[in-house]
């Protein structure tokens, strides 16, 4: 590149530098990016003045990207670059220049600086960096309403051909919206757009480098537009309302006018207007709700006036003055108000009841009075109750007239200090359930001073016998359930009876605590291992109340620390002379003794305890059949009449405790004497036969028949046979009423078949 072309191209775009003293001069080199040739492209040549052709010049290339990515011919000044370079990452280096003597290197002019810029190519298409967008426009906003701009940037060089040339269009959203195609603004494109009809809606933006042409590259964004509410509709009241009128100061009822827009623009403000009722009732706003709500404001009385009516208007505070023509923004509604003829419960006069009363004070104390009243027109009087589910031990009784609460006992404050109850009110001559009033009465039980002083830890001391006198072996302290607080103070004292004891005394600290130390030194657990000790405890209250405490001191051997090692008495040392094997000895032979008197006395009741079970104690008695004299007195047999005295004996089974039996079963020609039989050997000879063949029976058990008296008797005969002559002078229908044991007899004599003599033999056995 020539000087003379260069200066042309210089001063073709304005920007020739001249400086003093110099010979060439030069703005700037363009290189096309992303060039891929295969030889490296030739920039431009530097050429100086001063340089005549021979070779004596060397022209030397410094700054950005010298010898790697340009490089220069030293003779001929021809500038390549050899890699392929890319505008987005560097848009232009700068280069220092200089023309020096081949020989001996000396400048021949001054370094000067150029700029070889890269020039731009389309490789970059646009991009939305800040998408997706959100947009809201207001609802009934004008076609052409501008929405928001979206703006697409492109890496290309925007001062370089249109290659950063971008061109908006719409894709999606048509035909709501519209956008500017060299701006990006979006708009909108249809009137009266409503947002109770459509709130949201979804629209695609292109843009297009190139300016639009072919072959140019695009990029897109999605674009999410939102109509906001504007007050474009007027509030709407329901029918007219009717409600009945309560107390003052209480909700009456409520109405809400509906108004379809949103936020501020759908906000209602009530007041009332007019009406017969307008002094009577007050109107506010629900702030949660945006409801009506109408109190009463005064008291009403059915028997004066019975309705009122009101109206209420409902209006929007926000409009907006574009929609004016729209309106008007507000309507009315009318409630009528209708006054109910209601009987009220009686109302407690003060807003709450509290009253102390003292522990321990006798019954029908006055605790205090409360009081209701009727505030109907009637004014009608008032019972007074207490609740007993509030007063479930029935500690206290209200007049029921006058409300005047008294105790029914005395009272506890350890065991209660205060008594939460009910008192109900009702009106007299109602129903106690629907009109009744309860209301809540704190009693709180004043202390007194009724409980004494005692130990406040265990009653009970360990000490070591080797204790020396004066020295302390524990601090007491003392507890009193009574309310003292900081006031409370104790005072320790040893009981009379013990005062001048050797062995222990007190010292009372002043400070509710007292010492015990030891008097007499040489305490022997062995002689004496417990000291009881009777300690008498005063408290300060009023009246002054004492008690006597018992303090138990247990005698303990210790090591030479004064660590307790035992408590335990311990046995005496038997004497010296008898060795071990003798004490074994002696304990064997008493174990030995114990085990045979044992033994004996065991065998001495197996001897004795019956074999046969018997529900009570039975009698052995000598049965005699009187058909002969029989031994006498010398006649000692007898045997166990237990078969017959046992009424289970004779019909079944007797219990055994000889044997087991393997089975039991009823016993074959168990047939009983006819009743009108008269022979009691017959009766007797049946029992004998049962026994023997009943394998339960024992074997020592018999029955003997005597049919002779016996020998050597000095007495006459005992027989009663003879004594009775005739059937008429016994009459035994009495033994029918002497019970189930005596039913057999009853069989056997109670018929006038039975002869005298058997009647006589059965009632002997």
């Amino acid at each position: 590149m020539s000087l003379h072309r260069h200066r042309q191209r210089t001063g073709k775009e304005g920007q020739v530098l001249h400086r003093s003293k110099r010979g060439w001069v030069w703005n700037q080199f363009f290189v096309i990016e992303e060039y891929t040739g295969p030889d490296p492209v030739l920039v431009g040549r530097l050429h100086s003045d001063v340089d005549s052709g021979n070779g004596n010049i060397k022209y030397i290339l410094s700054g950005e990207g010298a010898g790697t990515i340009f490089v220069i011919d030293d003779k001929t000044g021809n500038i390549h670059a050899t890699k392929k370079l890319d505008r987005e990452e560097q848009a232009q280096y700068t280069l220092t220049a200089q023309a020096v003597a081949r020989d001996t290197n000396k400048p021949l002019e001054p370094p000067s600086e150029f700029i070889v810029k890269v020039q731009d190519i389309n490789d970059n298409p646009p991009e939305f960096l800040h998408g997706p967008y959100y947009a809201r426009v207001p609802e009934m906003s004008n076609v052409g309403t501008s929405v928001m701009q979206v703006t697409a940037t492109d890496a290309d060089d925007p001062t370089y051909g249109n290659s950063a040339r971008l061109v908006y269009s719409i894709l999606q959203g048509q035909p709501y919206f519209s956008v500017e195609p060299q701006t990006g603004i979006i708009r909108t494109a249809l009137p009266n757009m409503d947002r109770e009809a459509r709130q949201e809606y979804d629209v695609v933006i292109q843009a297009k480098d190139m300016g639009g042409h072919m072959g140019g590259l695009s990029g897109t964004t999605e674009v999410k537009i939102t109509l906001t509410d504007v007050n474009d509709n007027p509030p709407k009241f329901p029918q007219s309302e009717s409600t009945p009128a309560q107390v003052p100061g209480e909700e009456v009822g409520r109405l809400k006018a509906k108004d379809l827009d949103l936020g501020d623009n759908g906000l209602v403000n009530y007041r009332l207007v007019d009406g017969d009722g307008i002094n009577m009732f007050e109107l506010s706003t629900d702030s949660e709700t945006r409801e009506a709500v109408v109190k009463l404001k005064k008291p009403v009385d059915f028997e004066t006036k019975r309705s009122y009516t009101l109206k209420v208007e409902g209006s929007n505070p926000h409009i907006d003055p574009q929609f004016m023509a729209w309106g008007p923004y507000k309507d009315e509604a009318t409630i009528k108000v209708t006054v109910e003829d209601a009987d009220e419960p009686p109302v407690f006069v003060a807003p709450n009841y509290t009253f102390e009363v003292e522990e321990n004070a006798p019954q029908g104390t006055i605790v205090g009075r409360v009081h209701a009243k009727d505030t109907d027109i009637t004014n009608n009087p008032v019972r007074y109750m207490i609740p007993r589910y509030t007063d479930v031990e029935q500690f206290f009784s209200v007049n029921a007239e006058d409300g005047l609460i008294t105790t029914n006992r005395p009272l506890d404050r350890e065991a209660q200090a205060w008594h939460n109850i009910s008192v109900s009110a009702t009106e007299i001559g109602t129903n106690p359930t629907d009109l009744l009033s309860v209301f809540r009465v704190n009693i709180k039980v004043k202390d007194v001073n009724d409980n004494a002083p005692e130990f406040a830890a265990n009653n009970e001391i360990l000490m070591c016998e080797s204790a020396a006198p004066g020295k302390v072996i524990e601090t007491v302290s003392a507890v009193d359930k009574d309310e003292m607080a900081h006031r409370q103070h104790f005072t320790f004292s040893l009981a009379p009876e013990v005062a001048h004891n050797h062995n222990f005394s007190l010292r009372d600290n002043r400070d509710s605590t007292a010492s015990i130390f030891v008097v007499r030194k040489g305490l022997n657990r062995q002689t004496q291992d417990v000291y009881h000790l009777p300690i008498e405890i005063n408290d300060n209250g009023f009246p002054a109340l004492s008690s006597t405490n018992t303090l138990t001191i247990r005698v303990c051997s210790c090591d030479s620390k004064d660590v307790i090692q035992s408590c335990n008495v311990l046995p005496y040392v038997l004497p010296a002379g008898l060795s071990t094997g003798a004490l074994i000895a002696i304990l064997a032979c008493i174990v030995i003794l114990l085990a045979i008197v044992v033994l004996f006395v065991a065998l001495r009741r197996q001897k004795k305890e019956p074999l046969i079970l018997f529900e009570e104690e039975d009698i052995r008695e000598n049965i005699i059949t009187y058909d002969d004299e029989g031994g006498g007195e010398e006649d000692t047999e007898a045997f166990d009449i237990a078969t017959l005295q046992n009424p289970d004996g004779a019909n079944g089974f007797l219990p055994r405790k000889d044997i087991k039996p393997e089975l039991q079963f009823p016993r074959p020609g168990m047939g009983r004497p006819a009743a009108n039989s008269v022979d009691v050997d017959d009766f007797i000879k049946t029992r004998i036969a049962e026994a023997d063949s009943d394998p339960t029976a024992p074997p020592y058990d018999s029955i003997q028949i005597y049919g002779y008296e016996g020998r050597g008797s000095l007495a006459g005969s005992l027989s009663s046979l003879e004594s009775v002559t005739t059937e008429s002078d016994l009459d035994y229908d009495y033994l029918q009423s002497w019970g189930p044991r005596f039913k057999r007899l009853a069989d056997l004599y109670g018929t006038k078949d039975c002869c005298v003599n058997d009647g006589d033999d059965d009632e002997d056995s």
